[in-house]
C-alpha cells in the first residue's frame, strides 16, 4: 500500500464511534444474510458505534424494521440497498450477455433519496428481473438525486475492471459515477484486503490498491467496509449452512458458493482502527462523514386512505351519514331500497328506535374524530358492487363485526345490537389504529374483486402484499440435516422430536433442548443431532422465502411507489417488500381479500336450488332459527359444514344439542386448544345438570349467554365497563394488554382494574386480583366473540343447505 502523509499517520484519536459499517446485509438478503435485524443493533451499540447501514442484496424489506429498531436503540439508522447493475440494460434479457451483473451500494441521504432509493429498488424488480432485480445506469442518472453512491465489493463494476487488471475500464466507470454523484461518490475499500485481516484475500488487496490509486487520479474520496453477512466469527460455520441451503447444495461439495476464506462479520471499529487508522484513517473518518450526511425521517402513522369519488354535492361526511341512515332504516325498520333512498337522513332519524340510533351517532362521531369516513366508503362500494355482480361474500369476520354502521352499509351481516358485539373492540376512541375489516370473498371471484379496486383508484395504487416465509423449528433442523447429509429417517426422526408450536406460537429451539426431555435427551446423548441442532438453533428465524400474503391487498391514495418499495413475488404477482403489519404502520389502507372455497360451495349450492326447486336465495334474509337446521346439528349431521364437520366437534353437538345461534357461537369458540376443557360443563349447565355460578354477581349479565363460563375477549370488556367502571376505549386498552400479553401495559391497567372493581363493582381487592389472575389464563386461549359470531354465522349458513339439498345434491357438496 502507498504511504499517508503526515497527517494521516497517527491513528490514536480515532474512536469506535468515528467508524460506521456501511455495507451490512441481515436476513432479509435471503438465504445469504444470517444477522437478525435487533441482533445487528444490539451489537453497533455494544461495540460503542453510533450508526449503521443496512444494504441488503436487491430488497428493502427490512428497511422499516430495522429504522424503528435502531431509532428505538439510539442508534442512527443509515438506509441502504445493495443493488445489481445490469451488464447492458436493464431491459436486456440475452444469457450469454447479461447473466453478469454487478454490485454497487447505494445509501438514502434525505428523505429524497430514500424515496428514489425506493424507485431504484421498485424498477429494479418489476423491469429489470433477471435472475435478480437489476438496475441500469440510466435509471442511476435518472433518479440520483439524494443518493450516495459506494463503488461495490469485488463484484462491482470496477472491482472486476481491477481483478480482470482493466484499469482504464475502471477509471472509466469512476469518471461516470462522479460526473453523476460528484462529491456523493465513494470508493470502498474492503478490510479483508488488508494484510492484517484474519483472511487476507489477494484478489481485494489487488482491488484496494487499484482503488487507492484511482483516488489520487481523480479525486475521489475513499471508505472501507466490512461486507458484513453474520454478526460474529462464531456465525461463519452456520452461514456456510445458510448458502447451502440457498444453493441446494451440501457442505462437503468442493464446488459448492463458501464464503468462508472471508470473516464477513460485524467487525470490531478497533480492529479497523488497527488495520488501517495509521496509514489511512481518512477512510474511517469518511465512514463518520456519510453517516452524518445522511438524515432520512420515516413518518409512521399517518392516515393514507385513497380519496372515494363523491357524487355532486356530498363530502365524505354527508355521504356516509346518507348511506348509513338508509341502511338502517332498511336493516331496523324493515323499508326496501327504494324507500330508503327518497328520504335523507333527517328525515329517517325519528323513524329508528332510541337505541339504534344512539349507537350510529357514537360510531360515527368516533369514524369523523379518527378520519375513517373514506374508509368506509371505499370498503362498502367495492362490497355492493360485488354483491351486484353475483359474487358471494362472508356475513362479516373478526372486530368489523361490532359496528351498526358496517351493519346497515352491507359490510357485514351480523346484528352487533342482538348479539352484544361491542364497537370499540373494532376501533378504539382512546387510540388512533387503522381499522381492520376481514372480507371474505367466494375463491373463484376474488380476482374480479381486487380488479375492480384497481381500476377504480388506479393500477399502480393496489398491490399485493408480500409475506415472509421464516425458518422455525422443524424446518431448521431438516435444511441443516440435508446439507450435513444426515439419512432422511434420521432427519425425520430428529425433525419429529422438535416440539410443535403451543397456542399458535414457535418454541425456541435453544428452549425446546432444555425444557423437552426427549429432545434434551437426542442433544445430550446423540453428536450427530447435537451438531444438527446446534446449527438450526443460529439459523432457527432466518428469512427462507418471499411469498404473498394469501389476503393482504393494499390500496394507496397516489402511486404506491411513493410510499413503500415493490418487487415481483414468486406467484408472479407484484407486491408490497413490506410485510402487512409495516403496511399498516405507514398508514396505508390494507384491506384483507380472503377467498373462501366454503363460499364458492354455497354460490354452487344455490345454484343447485335454484335450477332445481326454481326458487333464488337470498343469504341475508335466512333465518338462524330454522328448526331443522338444528335438528341437523343436534344430531351431529354436519359433514361439509364450515368448523363443525370433525368428529370431536359432531360429538359435542350431539351432547349440547345447539337451540340458539347463541350455542354456535360458543361452541366455535371453545373447539380449540385450551377452551375445550370446559366443554363438558358448558354442556351439563345448558342442560340443567350443573349449577351455574359467577365470581362475582356484576359478573352474570356479561356472562348469562354462556351459563357463567368466561369465552369471549368481549366478555372481559363488558366485565371491565359494567363492573370496574372502565369506558370503551380502556376496555379496548385491557383487551390489548391481555390478550397480546403487553406486560408494561398491563402493569398499568392492573391497578385501574383492581380499583375500579372494588369502587364500582363491590367487590374485595382479593376477589378483583382473583379475576385478573383468571384473565391472564384465560389470554392463552381467548377468542373474539365477533369471529365465533361470524363463524357460527356460518355454520348456520353451511347447515341451511345442507338440510335443504336432496341427498343428490348433498353427496355433490361433500365431494
Amino acid at each position: 500500500m502507498t504511504e499517508g502523509t503526515s497527517e494521516q499517520s497517527s491513528s490514536a484519536a480515532l474512536k469506535p464511534s468515528d467508524f460506521v459499517h456501511l455495507h451490512n446485509h441481515t436476513f432479509h438478503s435471503v438465504l445469504d444474510g444470517l444477522t437478525k435485524i435487533h441482533d445487528l443493533v444490539d451489537k453497533v451499540k455494544e461495540l460503542g458505534m453510533e450508526a449503521a447501514a443496512v444494504t441488503d442484496h436487491g430488497t428493502m424489506s427490512g428497511i422499516l424494521d430495522y429504522y424503528k429498531t435502531a431509532k428505538k436503540a439510539g442508534i442512527k439508522p443509515i438506509i441502504g440497498i445493495e443493488t445489481y447493475v445490469a451488464t447492458r440494460s436493464r431491459f436486456d434479457r440475452d444469457p450469454g450477455k447479461d447473466k453478469q451483473r454487478f454490485h454497487l451500494t447505494v445509501l438514502a441521504m434525505n428523505n429524497t433519496g430514500f424515496h428514489n432509493l425506493m424507485k431504484l429498488s421498485t424498477r429494479a424488480n418489476l423491469e429489470g428481473m433477471y435472475y435478480k432485480p437489476r438496475i441500469d445506469h440510466d435509471l442511476l442518472e435518472e433518479l440520483n438525486e439524494g443518493l450516495i453512491v459506494l463503488s461495490g465489493c469485488a463484484s462491482g463494476e470496477i472491482g472486476v475492471a481491477l481483478k480482470e487488471d482493466d484499469y482504464d475500464r475502471a477509471r472509466d466507470i469512476a469518471k461516470w459515477y462522479k460526473s453523476i454523484f460528484g462529491d456523493r461518490y465513494y470508493l470502498e475499500l474492503q478490510d479483508h484486503g488488508h494484510p492484517k485481516s484474519n483472511t487476507h484475500w489477494d484478489v481485494q488487496a489487488k482491488i484496494n490498491e487499484g482503488l487507492i490509486k484511482l483516488s489520487k487520479e481523480l479525486g475521489i474520496e475513499m471508505v472501507v467496509t466490512c461486507d458484513g453477512h453474520y454478526l460474529t466469527h462464531e456465525y461463519q460455520d452456520a452461514h456456510e449452512i445458510l448458502l447451502c441451503v440457498g444453493t441446494g447444495s451440501y457442505l462437503s461439495d468442493e464446488k459448492r458458493m463458501s464464503l468462508k476464506d472471508f470473516e464477513l462479520h460485524l467487525t470490531d471499529p478497533r480492529d479497523i482502527i488497527d488495520h488501517w487508522g495509521e496509514e489511512f484513517p481518512e477512510v474511517i473518518r469518511n465512514t463518520k462523514k456519510i453517516a452524518d450526511r445522511c438524515d432520512v425521517e420515516i413518518e409512521l402513522g399517518r392516515i393514507l386512505i385513497p380519496k372515494y369519488p363523491l357524487p355532486d354535492g356530498e363530502n365524505e361526511h354527508s355521504y356516509l351519514l346518507r348511506l348509513t341512515y338508509q341502511g338502517l332504516l332498511q336493516r331496523y325498520n324493515g323499508a326496501s331500497k327504494e324507500e330508503a333512498e327518497k328520504l335523507d337522513p333527517d328525515e329517517i332519524i325519528p323513524k329508528l328506535s332510541d337505541e339504534v340510533r344512539e349507537r350510529a351517532e357514537m360510531e360515527l362521531g368516533v369514524m369523523g374524530n379518527m378520519g375513517y369516513e373514506g374508509y368506509f366508503l371505499i370498503v362498502q362500494d367495492f362490497i355492493n358492487w360485488g354483491k351486484s355482480q353475483g359474487i358471494v361474500f362472508g356475513p362479516g369476520r373478526g372486530s368489523a363485526a361490532g359496528s351498526i354502521i358496517a351493519y346497515a352499509l352491507n359490510i357485514t351481516d351480523l346484528d352487533p345490537l342482538k348479539y352484544g358485539l361491542l364497537f370499540e373492540r373494532f376501533l378504539n376512541p382512546d387510540r388512533i389504529s387503522m381499522p381492520d375489516i376481514d372480507v371474505d370473498i367466494q375463491d373463484t371471484r376474488r380476482d374480479e374483486v381486487i380488479e375492480y379496486c384497481a381500476k377504480k383508484y388506479g393500477e399502480d395504487h393496489v398491490s399485493n402484499i408480500a409475506t415472509f416465509g421464516k425458518m422455525f423449528g422443524r424446518m431448521a433442523v431438516r435444511d441443516v440435516a440435508r446439507v450435513l447429509e444426515v439419512p432422511y429417517a434420521e432427519s425425520d426422526r430428529l425433525a419429529k422430536l422438535v416440539p410443535p408450536p403451543n397456542q399458535g406460537r414457535h418454541i425456541p429451539l435453544s428452549v425446546s433442548i432444555k425444557e423437552d426431555a426427549d429432545l434434551r435427551n437426542e442433544y445430550e446423548n446423540n453428536p450427530t443431532a447435537k451438531e444438527v441442532l446446534d446449527y438450526a438453533i443460529q439459523l432457527e428465524g432466518t428469512i427462507r422465502s418471499h411469498g404473498v400474503h394469501a389476503c393482504g391487498v393494499v390500496i394507496a391514495p397516489d402511486t404506491l411507489v411513493n410510499y413503500i418499495p415493490l418487487e415481483m413475488a414468486q406467484k408472479g404477482v407484484v407486491a408490497t417488500q413490506f410485510p402487512m403489519g409495516e403496511v399498516e404502520e405507514l398508514g396505508l389502507l390494507k384491506m384483507d381479500f380472503l377467498g373462501l372455497s366454503n363460499l364458492t360451495i354455497i354460490n354452487n349450492a344455490m345454484r343447485i336450488i335454484r335450477k332445481a326447486y326454481k326458487k333464488e336465495i337470498n343469504l341475508s334474509e335466512l333465518p338462524l332459527d330454522d328448526k331443522k337446521t338444528y335438528e341437523l346439528f343436534q344430531r351431529g349431521d354436519t359433514t361439509g359444514v364450515f368448523q363443525l364437520e370433525s368428529a370431536g366437534m359432531k360429538r359435542y353437538l350431539r351432547g349440547l344439542k345447539p337451540t340458539t345461534f347463541e350455542d354456535i357461537i360458543a361452541m366455535v369458540a371453545l373447539y380449540r386448544p385450551g377452551p375445550m376443557q370446559f366443554i363438558d360443563s358448558f354442556i351439563r349447565r345448558k342442560h340443567g345438570e350443573e349449577e351455574i355460578t359467577y365470581l362475582h354477581s356484576g359478573m352474570k349479565n356479561s356472562l348469562k349467554n354462556t351459563y357463567g363460563i368466561l369465552v369471549y375477549q368481549e366478555q372481559f370488556m363488558q366485565i371491565s365497563k359494567e363492573w370496574c367502571g372502565f369506558t370503551g376505549g380502556q376496555a379496548d386498552t385491557l383487551r390489548i394488554a391481555v390478550g397480546k400479553k403487553k406486560i408494561d401495559l398491563m402493569k398499568k391497567v392492573k391497578p385501574e382494574f383492581v380499583e375500579g372493581a372494588v369502587k364500582v363493582g363491590g367487590a374485595t381487592k382479593e376477589l378483583a386480583e382473583t379475576f385478573w389472575t383468571q384473565l391472564e389464563e384465560f389470554a392463552n386461549y381467548c377468542f373474539n366473540k365477533s369471529h365465533a359470531a361470524c363463524y357460527g354465522f356460518d355454520c348456520l349458513l353451511d347447515g341451511l343447505f345442507e338440510g335443504a339439498l336432496s341427498p343428490d345434491a348433498r353427496l355433490w357438496r361433500r365431494l
